[in-house]
């Protein structure tokens, strides 16, 4: 299926890496240039020269933290001017899971990195709409895609509730405000998503249990398993770009305000 998004220009915040990462490489390999962010030069650029080089695209790099309003402003300017304009911003800037001392019980919630997490994803992606929507709007034709996280729906992480939770309204408010000039914005609710992270991440519970690598995650998606999901088994996060690329596409253009969850169906609750 052609996407119509050949030449295109996207931005992707957090794109050094994990699902960031994934999405900007299947934006590249559907015709798009893009413009990788993230604090880290490193390994922006081998991230930035491994998707050029698979995809032949024009792959930059740019490091930025969102935090800081005037760098973000400057690195959005910077890049819609080296990609030749700017059509797709996806909002992806955050620790997975938010910080160790701002989830679990209230009592050892840490405000200062509360209130880091929620500047970080939150009010990254509010800097970074703010500063690419002028850049979309001269183009006539913009796509926002943020990058938000099913435990907005479960009850536990405070943290990650908040800055979820608050990045759905934000979506919606920004489709309303922006449908008019040709933009569409939505959002995205990965669960438990494989990255580079999640061979380490069964290490060090292989480790603690004794148990196998895989046989930690056969256990985690064994059916009835608290972890589990409706598909038995993690979600890739080149299946959560597939999402990201729908939503960017031409086939999208009716679809905005809207939330998708590329979890592989976990959890009971019905929505409505």
């Amino acid at each position: 299926m052609d996407f119509g998004l050949k030449d295109k220009t996207a931005i992707v915040a957090g794109g050094s890496r994990g699902i960031g990462k994934a999405i900007a490489l299947e934006l590249a390999r559907e015709g798009v240039d893009v413009a990788l962010t993230a604090r880290s030069i490193g390994p922006l650029k081998e991230t930035a020269e491994e998707i050029a080089g698979e995809t032949g695209r024009n792959i930059i790099a740019f490091s930025c933290d969102v935090k800081d309003r005037k760098a973000v402003d400057e690195m959005v300017d910077q890049a819609a001017e080296a990609l030749g304009g700017l059509n797709i911003l996806v909002n992806s800037a955050s620790l997975p899971g938010g910080s160790p001392n701002a989830v679990g019980r209230i009592d050892t919630i840490v405000d200062e990195d509360f209130l880091d997490d929620f500047n970080t994803k939150y009010l990254g992606a509010l800097r970074l709409t703010r500063a690419a929507i002028p850049h979309l709007k001269k183009a006539g034709w913009g796509r926002i895609i943020n990058i938000s996280g099913v435990n907005a729906r479960t009850p536990g992480n405070l943290s990650g509730g908040a800055r979820n939770t608050s990045l759905v309204h934000f979506t919606r408010t920004m489709a309303l405000q922006l449908g008019r000039d040709g933009i569409t914005v939505n959002c995205i609710h990965p669960g438990a998503t494989r990255t580079e992270r999640t061979a380490v991440q069964l290490a060090e519970r292989s480790k603690k249990t004794g148990d196998s690598p895989e046989l930690i995650e056969k256990q985690d998606y064994a059916e009835g398993a608290p972890r589990t999901n409706a598909i038995g088994r993690m979600v890739d996060a080149s299946e959560v770009a597939y999402v990201a690329v729908f939503l960017a596409s031409n086939q999208a253009c009716a679809l905005t305000g809207e939330l998708l969850v590329p979890n592989g169906g976990a959890g009971n609750a019905v929505y409505y």
